[in-house]
């Protein structure tokens, strides 16, 4: 071979790999560029932009964005990107209504909407159960299952996810205390009030607080057999004023008693060593427990590794005598990991606090309220606050929703939702006691009329009428949606048949 060309071909050979590497260096270079939201727009100007995810029940929904129909984004179930800032985005699909919502996109960063819901125009209802001989009722927070109950001791258990709800009749007459039986006829009659039901996640137990008298009763209900049920306020001959499920079967539980924490083994019928002293508020993810409790003496003091119990206790609690009003009380927030020797201390406040532990993305979170103050914080870097806000209303409860996206704070029917995806809180009214039709949608009834809204208070919708106030509401498998109406239990289609 003529050397000249040899060397022809191999400086070749050399250029075409050194624009082949640097092609793929500047495409990777593109691609990350595009990952982190930056775009060329119309005017040929690199701008930082965000990305909207979005889909709906039912799918294929048409996407509006700022009245604009996208050719990027025709329907739901995909993803655009978004310049930074409001959008205003609604959704629409043939024999249905529609969905809206302003939403703020972050450069860089990822705006889910996953949660839209339109119902189906023209549903027909049709009756399931004739429901006349009970008069209330629990759905489990799988919104799969229901207990119907009454006066008498022979209750109606409801599996809803299947074609034909055949009720199973469960016997609680040697469950509850409050349970009476009439001399002449022999029949057993349910005495009590029922203060809550908690269906557990696998929906296989309801663990019930019911008031008897002047006193609270608990009882773990097995919804699958009755005889492994418990009546906890007799099986530990003491009385709790909290109890929480802990695990998704219910065979361990979070108790309070004389202000203290205890965890519960339901197969073991044994109740832990204090897990933590005058505890005011709780709340649990897994095994991690986050809690609001008064302050003690030295909270960085070690436990005795010589205590006789797998968990020890707390130090002793510092309490102003009964005649020393100048000493005001302080309180703590602490996490507890159970298994842990000691509570980890993370905060001081001045009133008890509510508490909730949540778990959002990969990251798990710490919210305190404080009087009308919110503050949140990453649990494994709890001084570095991720965000904090301020009320109009003092709330008295909070709930985590559904994959901790966001939690609802209300004081009777005053709410407010925080929004972990969009990182804020909006307050908003509902107009009576309120229940969640699924995960991220939560209903009242007024006037026999059923409203449902979404998790923030928005796309508020009237989508029955003439239903019992008395009774849940539910839907389940996002095909049908329950109520009950006029002594019967109905069903509507959510989805074409």
């Amino acid at each position: 071979m003529n050397p000249i060309n040899s060397k022809k071909q191999s400086a070749k050979v050399i250029v075409s790999e050194v624009i082949m590497v640097v092609a793929v260096i500047i495409t990777v270079i593109i691609l990350a560029l595009l990952v982190s939201g930056y775009w060329l727009n119309s005017d040929f100007k690199v701008e930082r932009n965000g990305m909207l995810q979005i889909s709906s029940l039912p799918t294929g929904a048409n996407v509006e964005i700022d009245g604009e129909s996208s050719s990027w984004l025709e329907r739901t179930n995909s993803s655009k990107i978004l310049k930074s800032g409001e959008h205003h985005i609604i959704l629409t699909k043939d024999g249905y209504d529609s969905w809206a919502k302003t939403i703020n996109i972050s450069e860089g960063l990822l705006y889910r909407l996953h949660y839209p819901r339109l119902f189906l125009n023209n549903r027909t209802a049709s009756s399931v159960l004739d429901t006349t001989k009970y008069s209330s009722a629990t759905i489990s927070s799988a919104h799969n299952s229901a207990l119907l109950m009454n006066d008498t001791t022979k209750w109606a258990y409801l599996n809803l996810d299947t074609d034909n709800p055949e009720p199973r009749t469960l016997d609680v007459s040697k469950l509850f205390a409050s349970i009476t039986t009439d001399e002449e006829t022999g029949s057993t009659h349910f005495t009590g009030d029922i203060i809550k039901a908690d269906w557990d996640v696998d929906a296989s137990h309801i663990l019930f607080s019911v008031k008897n008298g002047d006193s609270i009763e608990w009882v773990l209900l097995d919804v699958n057999n009755v005889d492994k049920s418990v009546n906890l306020t007799k099986e530990f001959g003491t009385s709790f004023s909290r109890i929480e499920i802990l695990d998704n079967n219910s065979n361990n539980l979070l108790a309070v008693r004389n202000h203290n924490l205890h965890k519960i083994d339901i197969p073991g019928r044994l109740i832990s060593a204090i897990l933590v002293k005058d505890i005011e508020d709780f709340d649990h993810f897994n095994n991690e427990i986050v809690f609001s409790a008064l302050k003690t003496i030295d909270d960085s003091e070690e436990t005795d590794s010589e205590s006789s119990s797998d968990v020890a206790e707390p130090p002793i609690l510092e309490q102003p005598s009964e005649d020393d009003s100048s000493l005001a009380k302080q309180y703590v927030v602490g996490l507890f990991k159970l298994g842990d020797a000691k509570p980890r201390i993370l905060t001081d406040t001045t009133i008890p606090a509510e508490v909730t532990i949540s778990k959002f993305y990969d990251s798990k979170y710490i919210t305190i309220v404080e009087d009308k103050h919110i503050s949140v914080h990453q649990k494994d870097d709890f001084d570095e606050k991720v965000s904090h806000y301020d009320l109009t209303f003092s709330p008295d409860a909070a709930k985590v929703g559904h994959d901790g996206e966001f939690i609802i704070l209300n004081k009777n029917y005053q709410l407010a939702t925080l929004d972990m995806e969009a990182n804020l809180v909006r307050e908003w009214a509902i107009e009576g006691p309120y229940g969640w039709l699924d995960n991220d949608m939560l209903y009242t009834i007024s006037d026999g009329n059923l409203i449902v809204y979404d998790y923030d208070g928005l796309n508020r919708r009237v989508i029955a009428e003439q239903v019992s106030n008395d009774f849940p509401v539910a839907i389940v498998g996002d095909k049908w949606l329950y109520y009950f109406k006029d002594g019967k239990l109905m069903r509507e289609w959510l989805v074409p048949r």
